[in-house]
């Protein structure tokens, strides 16, 4: 059944577990994952060549929050050098979402261009991380530190991966039952936190 993409039903799906995605014949679907990919946020590992790199004079990447947001979401689109899951409907939706305050993006900089960042939708102390992508090395990995050390300072419990990479799990992601997923999202969806 086609995904409806009207900021209520997004948010109500996101409580539930569920997230939309766009099929290869270019329908959105509903999905959810079993076992869940969550990044523990009092886990999180940072590799030791990215941590001394973000130590260096050389690391000239500067953080910005929200500052492109659907230029982030488009890049993330980009970046898949294929059919993506993140189609123009998508972009749409989860742009009236960003308007709304539910949807964020971590953006790293060189100079005045965007090469690297990721968006997700924050819910209460739940953190959907949606997508990522970099122009240049170690862009997305220093946003989604950023990220991390941003969830933790605002008391967020959730940073929900869907699924864990082989590239998350360098970073402390893990997989946990559906049925506990749904124990940590009812949990965390009724906290007050917020992402700005």
């Amino acid at each position: 059944m086609p995904a409806r993409l009207d900021p209520e039903t997004l948010l109500t799906a996101y409580c539930r577990g569920v997230f939309p995605m766009t099929d290869s014949d270019g329908q959105i679907r509903w999905y959810t994952a079993d076992p869940r990919g969550i990044i523990p946020l009092d886990a999180f590992h940072v590799p030791h060549t990215l941590a001394q790199f973000m130590r260096s004079p050389s690391s000239q990447f500067e953080i910005r929050i929200n500052h492109s947001f659907e230029q982030t979401m488009r890049n993330c689109m980009i970046a898949h050098r294929g059919p993506s899951w993140i189609s123009p409907e998508l972009i749409k939706a989860y742009v009236r979402l960003h308007r709304l305050g539910f949807a964020h993006s971590v953006e790293t900089y060189h100079g005045e261009n965007l090469v690297g960042g990721l968006y997700g939708v924050s819910i209460g102390g739940a953190f959907f991380g949606e997508s990522m992508f970099h122009y240049e090395r170690d862009a997305s990995k220093v946003a989604l530190v950023h990220l991390v050390r941003r969830l933790r300072q605002r008391g967020y419990e959730l940073l929900d991966a869907q699924a864990a990479t082989e590239h998350l799990r360098r970073f402390g992601c893990i997989e946990i039952p559906a049925s506990a997923y749904m124990k940590r999202l009812e949990k965390a969806v009724t906290k007050n936190c917020s992402f700005i």
